[in-house]
C-alpha cells in the first residue's frame, strides 16, 4: 500500500475502530455506497486486527529494565524521576565525582530500545543543543555515555512551570503574556538561525522560572535544515514523534518541515495563552478528529473562543467581555495568520511573527491586516492619544481662558471681602477688649466669648469667613482647656461648611482633625474615630497638596485609635505623619511624633524603648523650639509615669515638678494638664507613705478636675482612684471600696479606657482588704483577661494580677490553687520586668510566704530573710524589706522562735512608725501580726 492511500485510509479506520459493531457495518454500508474500493480494504484491515490481538505483546523494549534512584550515569548520581517521553527519561541528577556541585537534568536513552534510529536521534539531538547558545533555551552543559554503554545529555535544569499554568496562576494581563511569549519567539528564532526547527513546540517545553524567565526544552524531534544525510525514517518512530494537539497541517500529512511549521505550533500556543483554549473544539477527543480538524477546520477567532464555557455556552460576565474586547482586532489576526493552513500563508519566519506582535504593544498597524487609511489613521491616534488630547485641550483652554480669568476675578474679589471681614472682626474685637478686663488682667475667656457674638453679627452673610473664625476661637478654646465649649464651636464649624458648596478642602480637613482633637481630650475616643474615619478615604485624593494638614490629621487619627488598644495601626499612622512632617521641616510635629512613638512602646510594655523615645522627643524639641513650652510638659508628665513605674521615685517627682513648672507658666493653675501632673505628684506622695498630705492635696484637686473636664472624665476617674487608695492606706476601707469603685465605673464608660484594667486590678485588692474576697476575685480575673487581651498571655502584668489572685486564694484557704498563680507571677515578672524589678521581688516574697503556709518553713525563711536584706533604692525596696521581715516574724513565730519573731516584730513595728508616722497597710499588717503572735 503506498504511502497516499495509507494517508486516506489511516483517519476512517481510526473511526471504525471506535464504534460498536453494529454502528461499524452501517458505516462500512455508507462507505461501500460511495467507494466500493476503500470500503473493501478497510474491511480487511479490521479483520487483520480482529484475528491479531495479541500484536502489542511483543515490547519496544528489548529490556525492561530501567535506571533506579542513586544509579551512577557517567559522574551524575540519580535523584528523582522528572519525567519520561517515547524515546527516553529525564532524571534530575547530581554531579557525584567530586570536581564541583550542580544539580542537572539528566536525559537518558530508554534502556533497550530496540528502534537503532531512537538512539541516532537521541545522539542528534546532543549536536542540536551543542549549536544553541541562548539565555532563553535549557543550555546542554556535558554529553557522554556511561558505563553501561547508555548515552546521556546533562541539561540545565530548570525550575519553572509551563508558560500556560505560569500566566493562569499569576493572573497575568494580555501585554504581559505578549512580552512573556516574546521571549519563546527570541529562542525558537535562535534555534532557526541555526538551521534547527524544534517540531514539538507546547506548553510543557516552555517552562517559565519563579524570575519569570522563559526556558525552551526538549530539541529531541527537531531538525537539522542543513542535515545533508537525513535519518531513516521508522513509521513507530517517526509518525507520531510530535504531540498532535501542537502539529502543523504538514506535520499530519508528513510533508517537509520548515521553520514555518514552528510558527504554527507558536501560533497554537499564543491561542492558549489568549482564550484559555485549544484553536479546536471536537466532539470527541480521537486522534483522527484532531487530525481533520488541523487539516480543515478554520480556528474560531481568540476573541470569540474566550467567551465560550466548557459546555459550549456563551459567557456574558463583564470580565469575559473585556477579554474579548481585548483580543478582538489585531490579536484575532495576528493569531489568525499564524495559524493558517497553507505554510506560505503563515508568518514567513518567527521573527515576523514577534515584530507583529510589537508593533501591536507599540500600537502600530500590524502586518496581519489590509493597511487601509482608515486602519492606519486610527491606530496613529491611538499611539499619539496623549498628544492629540493635550493638543485638543490646548485648544480648549484657550477658548476657557476669560472665562476662567473672569471667574479668579470675582473670587479674588470675595477673597479680599473674607480676608477684610476678618481683618475688621479682629481690629474690632481688640478695640473693644475692656469688657474682658478686670483690674489689669484680661479674660481670655471672656474675650473669645466676645468674639464669637460679633462674628455671629457681623459675619452672618459670609459663612465661609464665620466657618473659619470659629475653628480660632475652638483652638484656642483648646489652649485653655476648656474641650467642651471647644467641641461646640467646631460642631457649628461643621454645620457651616456643610451648607458651602466648594469649602477649601485644607479648611474641611483642618475642620475634622480638631474636632477629633477636642473628642480625644474628652476622652471620646470612639466617637473621635467615628468622626475621623470617614475623611481618611478622601485623604489621598487631596493630601498630596497639603502636606501639613495631612500629617496634623493622620497624628490624631493615631492617637485615637491609640487609645482604643489599635496600636499597630497607630504606630503606622504617626511614623507616616513623621515622614511628612520631615519633608516640611516641622520641627515641633517632629518632635509631637517621637513622641507620639514612645508612647506606643510604653503602652506594649517597652519601658526603656518608651524612656528613650521620650528623651529622643524633648532633645528634639529643645533643640528646635525651645524648652518652655506645651508639649515639652505634655512629654514630661508621660517621662514621670514611666520613672513612676519602675519604682525610681526620686527620678520621677523631679520630672513631675519641671512639668508642673512648665504647665503653670504656659496654662496655668487650672487647665487639665496642669491639675493632672498635680495628680501625679499626689501619688507619689502616696508612694512615699505621706498620706496626711496626700489627703490633703486631692480633695480639691478632685473638685478642680471634676469642673473641668466632667464627671465621667478618664482623668476624674483617676482622681477618684488615688483617693480611694489613699482611704485604703489610712484604714478606711468602705470609702476606699466606694472611692475606686467609682473610677472603674467612669472608665467602663461608652468609649471604655485604657484605665480599665489597672482600676480593676486596685479595685480586687481594696475588696481583699476589706474582707470580700468573692468580689476580689471577680474584680482581678476581670482586669487578667483585659490585659490577657491587651497585651498577651505571658505579660508582665499578668504575673501582677495572677500575684494578687494568689493572695485572695489564699486567704480562702485554697492553698493548691494560690500555689500556682504564684509561681505563674514569680514566672511572668522575672521574664518580663527583669529579676531586680521590685514587682519581681514583691512575686517571690508573696510566694515565700505561700512556702511558709505549705509546710516549707525552712525554705520560706531563707528566701524572706534574703529578701529583708536585697539591696536597691526606690521608694518601693524600703515596703520590700518591712513586709519580708514581717512576714519572715509570723514564719518564726509559728515554727517556735516565737520569742525571737516578737523581738524582730516589736522593732519592726518601732521603726515603721518612726518611718510612717501616717500608718498605712504594712504597718497595720505588721501590728496584726505581731498580734496574733501574743
Amino acid at each position: 500500500m503506498d504511502a497516499e492511500r495509507w494517508k486516506r485510509l489511516s483517519p476512517l479506520l481510526d473511526v471504525l475502530l471506535e464504534l460498536e459493531p453494529q454502528a461499524r457495518l452501517a458505516q462500512l454500508q455508507l462507505l461501500r455506497e460511495q467507494d466500493p474500493g476503500i470500503a473493501d480494504e478497510l474491511e480487511k484491515l479490521l479483520a487483520l486486527e480482529d484475528g491479531n490481538g495479541d500484536f502489542m505483546d511483543k515490547p519496544l523494549l528489548d529490556k525492561p529494565g530501567q535506571p533506579q534512584v542513586d544509579t551512577l550515569v557517567g559522574p551524575y548520581r540519580m535523584e528523582v524521576l522528572l519525567g519520561e517521553g517515547g524515546m527516553g527519561m529525564v532524571w534530575l541528577a547530581a554531579r557525584a565525582d567530586g570536581l564541583y556541585q550542580r544539580k542537572v537534568a539528566l536525559k537518558l536513552l530508554r534502556p533497550g530500545l530496540a528502534d537503532p534510529n531512537l538512539r541516532l536521534r537521541f545522539s542528534r539531538e546532543r549536536e542540536i543543543l551543542a549549536r544553541l547558545a541562548h539565555p532563553n533555551i535549557a543550555r546542554l552543559l556535558d554529553a557522554g555515555i556511561g558505563s553501561e554503554g547508555q548515552p546521556y545529555l546533562a541539561l540545565e535544569y530548570v525550575e519553572g512551570i509551563p508558560i500556560t499554568d505560569y500566566c493562569l496562576v499569576h493572573g497575568l494581563s494580555v501585554d504581559t503574556r505578549l512580552k512573556l511569549f516574546l521571549q519563546v519567539c527570541e529562542a525558537v528564532s535562535h534555534a532557526h538561525a541555526n538551521l534547527i526547527v524544534h517540531r514539538d513546540l507546547k506548553p510543557s517545553n516552555i517552562l517559565v522560572t519563579p524570575t519569570g524567565e522563559v526556558r525552551l526544552l526538549d530539541f529531541g524531534i527537531a531538525k537539522l535544515l542543513d542535515d545533508p544525510e537525513p535519518a531513516p525514517v521508522h513509521p513507530r518512530t517517526e509518525v507520531r514523534a510530535f504531540t498532535l494537539h501542537y502539529a502543523a497541517p504538514e506535520q499530519v500529512r508528513g510533508e517537509l518541515v520548515t521553520t514555518m511549521t514552528d510558527v504554527y505550533s507558536l501560533g497554537v500556543v499564543l491561542y492558549e495563552l489568549l482564550a484559555g483554549t485549544k484553536p479546536y473544539r471536537l466532539r470527541r477527543q480521537t486522534d483522527a478528529e484532531w487530525e481533520q480538524a488541523i487539516l480543515a477546520v478554520e480556528p474560531l477567532k481568540p476573541s470569540i473562543a474566550s467567551q465560550r464555557a466548557t459546555d459550549g455556552s456563551r459567557d456574558n460576565s463583564p470580565e469575559a467581555r473585556r477579554q474579548a474586547r481585548r483580543l478582538g482586532g489585531d490579536l484575532d489576526n495576528i493569531v489568525l495568520k499564524a495559524l493558517a493552513k497553507q505554510p506560505e500563508q503563515r508568518y514567513a519566519s518567527v521573527e515576523a511573527f514577534s515584530q507583529d506582535l510589537q508593533r501591536h504593544l507599540q500600537g502600530r498597524p500590524v502586518q496581519a491586516r489590509p493597511q487601509s487609511w482608515g486602519y492606519r489613521l486610527r491606530k496613529y491616534a491611538s499611539r499619539h492619544r496623549w498628544a492629540l488630547a493635550f493638543g485638543g485641550m490646548a485648544g480648549c483652554v484657550l477658548l476657557a481662558a476669560l472665562a476662567a480669568s473672569v471667574w479668579q476675578g470675582r473670587q479674588a474679589m470675595r477673597e479680599t471681602a473674607r480676608a477684610q471681614a476678618m481683618q475688621d472682626f479682629v481690629i474690632g474685637l481688640f478695640d473693644n477688649a475692656g469688657v474682658a478686663q478686670q483690674g489689669n488682667i484680661f479674660d481670655a475667656r471672656k474675650l473669645l466669648v466676645a468674639g464669637e457674638r460679633r462674628g455671629e453679627r457681623e459675619l452672618a452673610g459670609q459663612p465661609l469667613a464665620h466657618a473659619e473664625l470659629l475653628g480660632v476661637i475652638a483652638r484656642l478654646r483648646i489652649g485653655l482647656g476648656d474641650y467642651q465649649e471647644a467641641l461646640q464651636l467646631l460642631e457649628r464649624q461643621d454645620t457651616l461648611l456643610a451648607q458651602l458648596a466648594s469649602a477649601p478642602p485644607a479648611l474641611k480637613l483642618e475642620a475634622v482633625t480638631e474636632r477629633g482633637r477636642a473628642l480625644y481630650l474628652l476622652d471620646r475616643a470612639r466617637d473621635c474615630l467615628a468622626t475621623m474615619t470617614p475623611a481618611e478615604a478622601d485623604l489621598s485624593r487631596i493630601a498630596s497638596q497639603m502636606p501639613q494638614q495631612e500629617a496634623d490629621f493622620l497624628s490624631q487619627y493615631g492617637r485615637c485609635r491609640r487609645v482604643i488598644g489599635e496600636r499597630q495601626a497607630a504606630q503606622q499612622l504617626f511614623e507616616r505623619s513623621l515622614a511628612l512632617r520631615r519633608t516640611v521641616k516641622d520641627q515641633s510635629g517632629i518632635a509631637e511624633n517621637l513622641y507620639d512613638l514612645a508612647l506606643v512602646d510604653n503602652d506594649l510594655g517597652r519601658n526603656d524603648h518608651a524612656l528613650a523615645g521620650y528623651d529622643r522627643a524633648l532633645a528634639h524639641l529643645h533643640k528646635y523650639v525651645g524648652t518652655r513650652n506645651a508639649l515639652a510638659a505634655t512629654i514630661q508628665d508621660s517621662r514621670g509615669r514611666l520613672l513612676r513605674a519602675r519604682g525610681d521615685t526620686a527620678a520621677a517627682q523631679a520630672t513631675f515638678q519641671e512639668a508642673l513648672t512648665i504647665a503653670e507658666e504656659i496654662h496655668g493653675e487650672q487647665h487639665p494638664v496642669t491639675l493632672g501632673i498635680r495628680r501625679q505628684l499626689v501619688a507619689l506622695q502616696v508612694d512615699q507613705e505621706n498620706y496626711a498630705r496626700a489627703e490633703r492635696q486631692i480633695i480639691p484637686l478632685l473638685e478642680l478636675t471634676e469642673k473641668a473636664l466632667g464627671p465621667a472624665h478618664r482623668e476624674t476617674g483617676l482622681a477618684w482612684n488615688t483617693r480611694g487608695v489613699i482611704a485604703w492606706q489610712r484604714g478606711r476601707l468602705g470609702e476606699a471600696v466606694a472611692d475606686v469603685g467609682r473610677a472603674v465605673r467612669i472608665w467602663r464608660g461608652p468609649n471604655g479606657s485604657q484605665n480599665l484594667h489597672g482600676g480593676l486590678f486596685v479595685y480586687g485588692m481594696v475588696l481583699h482588704a476589706a474582707g470580700r474576697e468573692e468580689e476580689a476575685l471577680k474584680a482581678l480575673r476581670e482586669s487578667r483577661a483585659i490585659r490577657a487581651a491587651q497585651y498577651g498571655a505571658s505579660h508582665a502584668l499578668i504575673g501582677d494580677t495572677d500575684r494578687m489572685i494568689g493572695e485572695v486564694l489564699a486567704s480562702q484557704g485554697r492553698s493548691a490553687e494560690a500555689t500556682a498563680y504564684f509561681d505563674r507571677a514569680v514566672k511572668l515578672t522575672r521574664v518580663g520586668y527583669g529579676p531586680e524589678n521590685p514587682n519581681t521581688l514583691v512575686a517571690e516574697l508573696s510566694m515565700a510566704r505561700q512556702l511558709a503556709r505549705n509546710g516549707q518553713a525552712a525554705i520560706a525563711l531563707k528566701q524572706l530573710d534574703a529578701l529583708a536584706l536585697h539591696p536597691g533604692t526606690g521608694s518601693e525596696i524600703p515596703k520590700l524589706h518591712w513586709r519580708a521581715r514581717a512576714y519572715a516574724g509570723e514564719v518564726r513565730c509559728r515554727s517556735g522562735q516565737r520569742e525571737r519573731a516578737r523581738r524582730e516584730l516589736d522593732a519592726l513595728i518601732e521603726e515603721l512608725r518612726a518611718a510612717r508616722p501616717d500608718g498605712g497597710v504594712i504597718t497595720r499588717e505588721a501590728l496584726a501580726i505581731r498580734a496574733a503572735c501574743g
